[in-house]
């Protein structure tokens, strides 16, 4: 998307949706060829968020709206744990710590584009739209990177 562009309502939920299922499709393939099952687990639990991200949005093209849906009123702020971990395609032999920086790569690549969406809308109606999905995806990358601080980043 480039900047200053806005799409209509029907078009930027179409691009939401189609943003949501590309993360879901990344989490079903690196589900696929994991051996480690607590690594599944946690991929598993990310691509249902993604899963009931592109419902939500399915629901709202079809009836013209966002209303009815669950607000957060604000987003919470991360780490940024994406510029300490290394982004790259998992293999077989993945642990859970890769699977969860992968995961945290797929969900700041989700606010990336939420953040580019409601940039090129300002003050269009789907800015709120976008500003929800936007605090759903930081308060997931939250959860994602507290898990890793937890495990991984423990002070021993």
């Amino acid at each position: 998307m480039s900047e200053g562009v806005c799409y209509t309502f029907e078009a930027a939920i179409e691009k939401a949706i189609e943003m949501e299922e590309n993360g879901f499709r990344c989490y079903l393939r690196a589900i696929s060829i994991l051996n480690n099952k607590h690594a599944r687990e946690v991929l598993r639990d990310s691509a249902l968020d993604e899963m009931r991200h592109k419902q939500e949005l399915e629901k709202a093209l079809l009836n013209g709206t966002m209303e009815g849906s669950v607000r957060m009123q604000a987003g919470v702020q991360t780490m940024n744990l994406n510029y300490m971990l290394e982004q790259k395609a998992l293999s077989p032999d993945a642990d859970v710590r890769q699977a969860l920086a992968y995961a945290i790569h797929l969900e700041k690549e989700a606010i990336d584009f939420y953040q580019k969406m409601i940039d090129g809308c300002q003050g269009a109606p789907m800015v709120p739209v976008f500003q929800q999905l936007l605090n759903d995806e930081t308060r997931h990358l939250r959860q994602l990177e507290d898990m890793y601080e937890e495990h991984f980043l423990t002070e021993n």
